[in-house]
């Protein structure tokens, strides 16, 4: 498969160059970087709190503070994106990342421990889905669609790949040994890919359609943006809910931490699936229909978690398919904000939109610690899961009317 092509322009209207080793370089970081950063710390997490004696609370508490460092980073990040391209972030956030799995591996104390995890934060914001996004967005314009889904095809595989291999890490080294070892792959495929293959020249963003002065208010303050925003929200709270409630979830059923690191695992490899569905589903649908069926979706499958108890080969056709839910929920929104509003400012809006998204995301992992003993175990805490879902669902639906972006009209 090629990746040069000369069929789109800059701005969407004319040839576009779009540079060879992107999307194979892209493919590998998110692999890595999601695998190494994010999800190797709930298999590793009971053995960090066993060793060091710190609660789960506390040790969670870390990482939710990292993943929300991420949301507030993500708004200028994705403003320095539209000026200047991805290579100088991607490629500082990479050796940022890798720090900051250091300083975590080597942490004397909790507070040692939580500034790695901030630093983290800083690095996600730079490397994971959003700056990936901007890049593939402005670089392939209107056939953005399929880069997108290349790119997190593979991002899906992240769980499948890593979460089984840093329990097979931690089976034979200590947790810190375990992390030392995972820093050491980040820093040996993210940092060169990062930045050998995002040297391209970065092409100017399409210009925005005049706006008179008696039209609606600007997107941000629009209902349709602020509704999204707050649906996004309440699925990535529920989406990261399950993540990382799903092994103590299966763990508190009986299973082993292997086999429910496996299971994990095996829901990544769901998400590649539901992303191969996405773009033939976009296709034939319009953006408020597959929003809302995305999002219900979620909430079914959460609500199955939460009432099918075993056995386990149920439990893994489960995961896989809250796998293909979040896969699809993922590109749902790496193109929410082209397929609504145009491209011409897609890293500072889809910066904003993914914000308090990312802040749910970020409190799901300490709240469902904190929640899970009040709720009645994880059983309960999924229910509340798939509660959040509906509501999200709701919220799609109360929207009102969502004009596509200008490049988009025939998907809308």
């Amino acid at each position: 498969m090629t990746d040069l092509d000369v069929s789109g322009a800059a701005t969407g209207t004319g040839d576009r160059s779009r540079p060879r080793g992107v999307l194979p370089a892209l493919c590998a970081t998110q692999i890595t970087g999601w695998g190494i950063v994010y999800y190797a710390f709930p298999v590793l997490l009971p053995r960090v709190t066993e060793d060091t004696g710190w609660s789960p609370g506390a040790a969670t508490a870390a990482f939710s503070a990292a993943l929300l460092v991420s949301a507030v980073a993500g708004i200028p990040v994705g403003r320095v994106l539209d000026r200047q391209g991805p290579r100088t972030v991607m490629t500082t956030g990479s050796v940022l990342a890798v720090l900051a799995l250091l300083a975590v591996a080597t942490a004397p104390n909790l507070h040692v421990f939580t500034a790695g995890w901030l630093l983290a934060g800083l690095a996600m914001a730079a490397t994971f889905y959003q700056p990936a996004f901007a890049a593939l967005t402005r670089w392939w314009g209107t056939r953005r669609v399929r880069a997108l889904t290349v790119v997190t095809l593979a991002g899906g595989l992240a769980s499948t790949v890593f979460a089984p291999l840093t329990a097979a890490l931690a089976e034979h080294l200590t947790w810190r040994a375990t992390y030392l070892v995972l820093a050491g792959i980040l820093a040996a495929v993210t940092i060169p890919a990062h930045a050998l293959a995002l040297r391209a020249p970065w092409p100017p963003a399409p210009k925005a359609p005049a706006r008179r002065p008696d039209q609606a208010p600007s997107v941000t303050r629009s209902r349709p943006f602020l509704f999204l925003a707050g649906a996004f929200t309440l699925s990535g709270f529920a989406m990261h809910g399950v993540v990382f409630g799903l092994v103590p979830l299966l763990t508190e059923r009986g299973a082993d931490p292997t086999t429910a690191a496996w299971v994990l695992g095996l829901g990544g490899a769901g998400q590649t699936l539901g992303r191969v569905l996405y773009a033939p589903l976009a296709h034939r649908s319009g953006v408020t229909t597959r929003t809302a069926v995305f999002i219900a979706a979620g909430a079914a499958t959460t609500l199955a978690l939460a009432l099918v108890s075993g056995p386990v080969p149920l439990l893994i056709l489960l995961s896989v398919l809250a796998g293909v839910v979040r896969g699809n929920l993922t590109l749902l929104q790496a193109t929410s904000v082209a397929d609504r509003w145009g491209t011409a400012a897609y890293g500072r809006l889809s910066g904003l939109l993914a914000a308090p998204a990312t802040v749910a995301g970020a409190l799901a992992p300490w709240a469902g610690v904190a929640l899970a003993g009040p709720m009645g175990g994880y059983s309960g805490l999924f229910l509340g899961l798939a509660t959040a879902s509906v509501m999200a669902t709701v919220l799609v639906l109360s929207a009102g009317h969502l004009t596509p972006g200008p490049d988009n009209a025939r998907r809308g």
